[in-house]
């Protein structure tokens, strides 16, 4: 399966997801069971986490956007599949959370900015997927709900990306009453980032942003990025200061860094802005 952005056409076609990608870098993925309201289950993982793997390694992508087809974002996971784990082992309970777990942490991890574009519900692991993204968008009418304990269970795998998100006084609200939330109270929490009318602005909102980053530094993103990571929850000493110092200093004295700070002072676009 190849993964490469040269025109703005699908490259990258499976039954349960579809990928667009464009000649500026932008891949959308689209999770393709509108049927089933994008439930999980462990095709639709795998298939999602070889994707964005792919995605990452590819030079060609400067950012991903996650997105879903019908009215639903995702539905979390599958009946059939619920149905399926019922009879699991200890040993392939386990496994089978592993493949949940690595997808949102290949999510989570992703080099390139991602973005999540949200309609409609997002229910258990859907939740997951949204907390995992830099950045969510979603509109007025999309809800939100961590509904696993009605099912005897609890959303452990996805509950690190989740209470990152919104905080463990919130998480320890919604992860026990298993009550949904709109649109307005997730921008509370701080879920999703943006609210917009409707598909079509959605639509708009991600153009807005996608050309927003598509002219800061990829490398400089990447290394942004993984410094959120790095500093969260850790306390001002010696050795967090030496990090960050180290950190500037390398990016400053990179390729990327110095065509960055000519181009500002030249009064030109860098190499990495396309036309």
């Amino acid at each position: 399966m190849r993964v490469r952005v040269k025109k703005r056409e699908a490259y990258m076609s499976e039954e349960c997801i579809h990928i667009h990608g464009d000649d500026r870098g932008r891949a959308t993925l689209t999770m393709n069971r509108p049927e089933l309201h994008n439930a999980f289950d462990d095709n639709l993982i795998a298939v999602m986490t070889d994707a964005l793997q792919r995605l990452d390694a590819d030079p060609a992508v400067r950012l991903v956007m996650l997105a879903a087809s019908g009215k639903s974002f995702s539905a979390g996971a599958d009946l059939n599949w619920m149905r399926r784990m019922a009879d699991y082992s200890h040993e392939q309970n386990l496994a089978d959370a592993k493949g949940l777990a690595e997808l949102m942490r290949t999510l989570d991890t992703l080099s390139k900015p991602t973005i999540a574009l949200v309609q409609g519900a997002a229910y258990g692991g859907g939740v997951g997927l949204v907390a995992c993204c830099d950045i969510a968008i979603a509109t007025g009418r999309a809800s939100f709900c961590l509904s696993e304990v009605r099912l005897g269970l609890m959303p452990a795998v996805i509950s690190p990306y989740v209470v990152a998100a919104i905080g463990s006084r919130a998480a320890r609200r919604y992860f026990q009453t298993a009550e949904a939330f709109n649109a307005g109270e997730a921008h509370r929490l701080g879920l999703i980032h943006q609210i917009v009318a409707d598909e079509s602005e959605l639509a708009a909102a991600a153009d807005h942003m996608a050309a927003q980053l598509l002219v800061n530094g990829p490398c400089a993103m990447a290394a942004a990025k993984n410094l959120v990571a790095s500093v969260a929850c850790r306390s001002v000493d010696d050795a967090l200061i030496a990090d960050t110092a180290g950190r500037i200093a390398d990016q400053r004295s990179s390729r990327e860094g110095k065509e960055g700070l000519s181009a500002f002072l030249e009064k030109r676009k860098p190499a990495w802005v396309k036309e």
